[in-house]
């Protein structure tokens, strides 16, 4: 995980004496850059505050110093001075680039763009609390994806943390509004990356503010300040470090107190009291092998009491999720009960960073298996960002483009709607509802008209031009086109052109159907199970595409042999049906004597009039028309000769 350490300067007392505090972090140059942005960023703020009533330079170098505490690199830090620039300043962004380059113009950039969407958050949209859920979970997929560098999250991450240290200085309404967005969106994004410092300050701090009876009442019960509780911990580690080295066991020893929001969540989570919790205090003892697991074990609890009733073995019987780790409570020093959890490194990287990772089980809902990757990647390199010294070469990185997978765009109402990256606003609206997409005749991209094959880019606002009663075009099926990248929306519209004049080519189809079984000498057969053999869910379908010509009637004939077993049929004969009675066609074409089907003329040769013509049936485009003597249609392979159809210009 990504460690903060304290040393960041506390109290503000002005920007000589905080940029002071910085010599020993960064080097002469690095240091030179953040002096520049203070400068440039004290009298565009003079004046100004943040929504709680800070100062607004006040703020920046608040959410500054806590990027500082997370070893974060000097353009991070300069950016967050910046963050609120563009707000002040005109012609920023070339100002911006002039006096540091483009690497701090596209975070700032980025701070804004996250500014922009984050509005979405509160706005209420109705709908059941599962549909509010998976709004929220998709709103935070849209900020990580809207950024270009994951760094503008933890500066957003950081900047958040600030305005929640000086919130008592907000309205009551803004509390709860301010706190309950954290909640929801900007701490379950801090404990996918890993940012656990960060995520248990806001989770604490937002709780006092949604539930600040209850959160003084656990505070009181606690019965110490939270320094106590941190001091006891070291305590305890010291102990453990002893032992273990004592005993020949290679291990790593962590602690923290509980967060008094994990005590909340717990408690009523598991409709617990306070009393009944065992794990206020928990340390964390990690080994080299299973053996190991168990020798720690065991030298924890001749140590300490156990409680008996609270000893988990997750190494011999896993969680369902593979979750493997030792749990066990004990009463330790001055009587006080504290929680610990035993495990190899491999088992602390599984529920880290595998299937079992932490932030699942606490978020619950669905997995995404694709985010859940590219989460993984992130939260790897910010653990290399601590471990390696020379900063200025995570640029590259850091950089967020693993999550360019998928767009995020908004409906009118601010509906967040996640769509195939390249996806158009036909897409859109196929995606929102089915008859919308079919009505579907314009479109609006930020309020300016844009063509329907237009690709949509993260965190537009999308309005869709409808008429009353409309029908989808063929062109939208198109690859070359362009009009749709969702399969899911393309089988829509397929679907559509399928469905049309859908009696006609049953009562065709039932016609074409009954010749056959009385050519093959079948006088009774169970057409449900014939459709069925074919993957048709009812009758009717089978009808309907045997009159739209998309099934032969030699597969027809193959699945009564294959329902009548002990009947021989001629299935080879070639078909000589009677015609239908000719009609006239709409399209000019007239296929086995029947008009109006679905046809499209062969580029290979493109038939006209008087030409010799034959029908050839493709896989999703209907039927394609082209000369009888078409190089195509001479060198069909003879397995595919079943899909040729007699075909004649109408007259």
């Amino acid at each position: 995980m990504v460690s903060i350490h304290t040393k960041t300067t506390g109290k503000f007392e002005g920007i000589p004496s905080w940029l002071a505090a910085l010599t020993p972090a960064f080097a002469p140059t690095e240091l030179e850059v953040i002096r520049r942005a203070c400068v440039l960023a004290e009298p565009l703020y003079t004046g100004q505050t943040e929504l709680t009533g800070a100062p607004l330079i006040q703020h920046a170098l608040g959410s500054a110093d806590i990027l500082v505490s997370m070893n974060m690199d000097f353009e991070t830090v300069t950016a967050a001075i910046l963050h609120a620039v563009p707000e002040y300043l005109n012609d920023w962004a070339n100002k911006l680039g002039m006096e540091f380059g483009a690497n701090i113009v596209t975070l700032v950039e980025g701070i804004s763009r996250m500014e922009q969407i984050q509005q979405f958050s509160e706005m209420p949209h109705p709908g059941s609390k599962g549909e509010n859920s998976q709004q929220i979970e998709t709103l935070r997929k849209m900020l990580l994806a809207m950024v270009e560098d994951i760094r503008v999250v933890l500066i957003k991450l950081a900047e958040r943390t600030q305005t929640l240290r000086h919130l008592s200085g907000a309205g009551a309404e803004q509390q709860k509004l301010i706190a309950q967005e954290t909640q929801s969106l900007f701490a379950p994004l801090a404990n996918r990356l890993g940012v656990w410092q960060i995520k248990w300050e806001m989770e604490d701090l937002s709780v006092r503010y949604l539930e600040p009876e209850r959160y003084k009442k656990v505070a009181k019960l606690l019965d110490e300040r939270r320094v106590d509780r941190e001091r006891y911990i070291a305590e305890v580690i010291s102990r453990l470090k002893q032992l273990l080295t004592q005993a020949g066991i290679a291990a790593e020893v962590t602690g923290r107190p509980k967060h008094i929001y994990s005590i909340i969540n717990k408690m009523k989570r598991k409709h617990l009291d306070f009393d009944e919790l065992y794990d206020v205090r928990a340390v964390r003892i990690l080994v080299e092998d299973v053996q190991s697991c168990y020798a720690a074990l065991s030298l924890v609890q001749d140590l300490w009491q156990p409680i008996a009733s609270e000893f988990d073995d997750y190494i011999a019987h896993p969680k369902s999720n593979n979750y493997r780790s030792l749990h066990t409570a004990v009463v330790g020093p001055r009587g006080l009960p504290f929680e610990v959890q035993i495990r190899t490194r491999e088992m602390h990287h599984h529920s880290e960073l595998g299937v079992a990772a932490h932030w699942r089980y606490k978020e619950g809902g669905k997995s995404d298996d694709r985010l859940n990757e590219k989460i993984i990647w992130l939260r790897q390199i910010l653990e290399w960002k601590a471990d390696i010294a020379d900063k200025s070469d995570l640029q590259e990185p850091l950089k967020n483009e693993l999550l360019h997978e998928q767009v995020y765009v908004l409906t009118p109402l601010g509906k967040v709607i996640a769509l195939p990256n390249g996806a158009t606003p036909v897409d859109f609206a196929y995606t929102l509802h089915t008859d919308l997409g079919h009505r579907t005749r314009g479109a609006k991209v930020d309020g300016s008209i844009v063509p329907l094959n237009y690709q949509l880019q993260n965190g537009q606002r999308v309005e869709i031009l409808t008429t009353k009663q409309g029908a989808p075009s063929r062109d939208w099926i198109n690859p070359s086109l362009g009009f749709l990248q969702s399969a899911r929306a393309r089988a829509k519209v397929r679907a559509w052109f399928l469905s049309q004049n859908f009696d006609e080519n049953v009562a065709q189809g039932r016609i074409q159907l009954d010749r056959e079984l009385h050519r093959l000498g079948v006088i009774s057969v169970n057409q449900e199970k014939i459709a069925q053999r074919l993957h048709f869910n009812k009758l009717e379908d089978l009808l309907a595409a045997i009159g739209r010509n998309t099934i032969t009637l030699r597969r027809i004939a193959l699945a009564i042999q294959e329902e009548l077993p002990n009947k021989v049929l001629d299935i080879t004969k070639p078909v000589a049906f009677k015609p239908a009675p000719e009609q006239r066609s709409a399209t000019g074409i007239l296929i086995e004597g029947v008009g109006n089907l679905m046809t499209r003329s062969a580029l290979c040769c493109h038939p006209s009039p008087p030409d010799v013509i034959i029908g050839y049936i493709t896989r999703d485009r209907g039927i394609t028309i082209h000369r009888q003597d078409c190089a195509f249609i001479q060198r069909l392979a003879e397995s595919r000769q079943d899909r040729l159809l007699d075909a004649k210009w109408s007259e």
